[in-house]
């Protein structure tokens, strides 16, 4: 064991360090024509609130002052009803990424319940006007996410390899007693959200359109407690004929999560009881906050994933490495600033397991590294080790020939099984990303390997 400590010692350095940069992905974008259809429809409190002002100016101040490097705009609610209308919208938002490149992606806004104009638009907004994504509700005029009618579209998107960026709106129809005495924002739209990802489990929409990956906002809303009932409910459910056939991993393999709202070190452990930290994203809902209260929350946010050591391995992850990952703004986890030597990727992961469950962690840990090894080439070395001193305390020596495969590696059937197997197995979770010192040293202590091996 000492010796190859030694070895490691040799080929790593000291932990890279990472630039503190911020994408957004959940900013809305206020127009004048979106605010000027929605008063001719006497529709400007449909969500029971007031829509704010939106200024771009404003909003390119905040972002430099918190050093947000992109922002991905969305519309605000409600829908409006108008086709012309959402066009017109959708190229204001070109317009807009246009004139500032670098600083605003968006995702385009679809004029259902109209499945067939949706369909149109959808297409010309990905093709022609270059939107970075498609923005759903999570229904319109009642219209709900996991309607069969929606298969038409969702197989369209599939084949773009569209992101979506889900939002809630006002649930409808609707007894307005709902609404009377606790707004929207506060309650309803977390449940309105579940609602809709809940109807796209049911019939399976995630897992027969595979491509499509959805971006969840606040922090997920209720779907930490629910996804637990309805898998313990699916075989009664299905004796019923109820529900078919849900593809549990599938479904929640298409699902990121945004940290509008109330994010908490508490709150993101519970997203991690369904999702992976590759999923997980910095959004901060401008211009629905105060900016002050923005900045306020970010840097709250920066400490606690500093601080925390189940977490801080993640910060870099959550602010803006898993969002240039899923938008296709660079090669995801490292920076052309922070790549290893050639496109290589080494870690040393730190994990402590509970004792009670200390030998079926082992057992999933040599499966899910053997399996890795033998079956994907890019995954060049998974090693677990335990401390003589302390057997809960484990370390895997991780190397990937590059990002890609380590993408490829995260959705592999054999990962995916030992990550939801044993996430109330491990108490604590770091990350250590390291940068090989010596690359002729690394190529060395293989071949040297090699042939003790043999």
């Amino acid at each position: 064991m000492k010796k190859f400590f030694v070895l490691i010692t040799l080929i790593m350095s000291a932990e890279m360090v990472m630039s503190q940069k911020v994408i957004d992905v959940h900013a809305h974008m206020i127009t004048d024509d979106f605010v000027s259809a929605l008063k001719q429809e006497n529709r400007l409190l449909d969500e029971g609130f007031p829509l704010p002002k939106y200024d771009v100016n404003q909003h390119i101040k905040w972002m430099d002052e918190n050093n947000v490097s992109t922002s991905v705009l969305t519309l605000a609610a409600p829908q409006p009803s108008s086709a012309a209308v959402v066009r017109k919208t959708n190229e204001d938002a070109a317009a807009l990424k246009q004139r500032y490149p670098e600083r605003f992606l968006f995702c385009a806004a679809l004029p259902l319940p109209d499945v067939d104009a949706a369909v149109k638009e959808a297409v010309y907004a990905l093709d022609i006007l270059k939107a970075d994504g498609i923005k759903l509700a999570t229904n319109v005029a009642g219209q709900y996410l996991g309607t069969p009618e929606l298969d038409t579209l969702f197989s369209v998107l599939n084949s773009r390899k569209a992101v979506v960026i889900l939002h809630p709106h006002r649930p409808e129809p609707v007894n307005r007693q709902v609404m009377q005495q606790t707004p929207l924002a506060m309650q309803e739209y977390l449940s309105e959200t579940t609602r809709a990802v809940a109807n796209l489990f049911s019939r399976n929409v995630l897992a027969r359109y595979p491509n499509v990956k959805i971006v969840i906002p606040h922090c997920g809303a209720y779907l930490p407690l629910a996804v637990p009932r309805m898998k313990s409910l699916t075989a009664v459910m299905q004796a019923n004929k109820l529900v078919g056939e849900i593809d549990w991993q599938a479904n929640l393999n298409s699902l990121y999560f945004d940290l509008a709202g109330a994010h908490s070190p508490e709150v993101i452990r519970m997203m991690l009881t369904i999702t992976t930290p590759e999923h997980i994203l910095y959004g901060s809902d401008y211009p629905y906050v105060a900016p002050q209260m923005l900045t306020a929350g970010l840097e709250r946010m920066k400490k606690y994933l500093t601080e925390e050591p189940d977490l801080a391995a993640y910060k870099d992850m959550f602010l803006y490495q898993n969002a240039e990952r899923l938008f296709g703004l660079s090669d995801g986890y490292l920076t052309t600033e922070t790549k290893p030597y050639g496109d290589m990727i080494v870690r040393i992961a730190e994990i402590e397991v509970y004792p009670e469950y200390l030998s079926e962690y082992l057992s999933y840990a040599t499966e899910v590294d053997r399996l890795s090894v033998e079956r994907e080439p890019g995954v060049i070395c998974l090693f677990p080790m335990q401390d003589p001193a302390d057997s809960c305390q484990i370390r895997i020596l991780e190397i990937y020939a590059n990002d890609a495969v380590y993408q490829a590696h995260l959705k592999t059937d054999h990962f995916q099984k030992y990550k939801q197997g044993t996430l109330k197995m491990v108490k604590s979770l770091k990350l250590n990303t390291m940068q090989p010192m010596d690359k002729e040293m690394m190529k060395a202590m293989f071949g040297k390997m090699r042939r003790l091996i043999n």
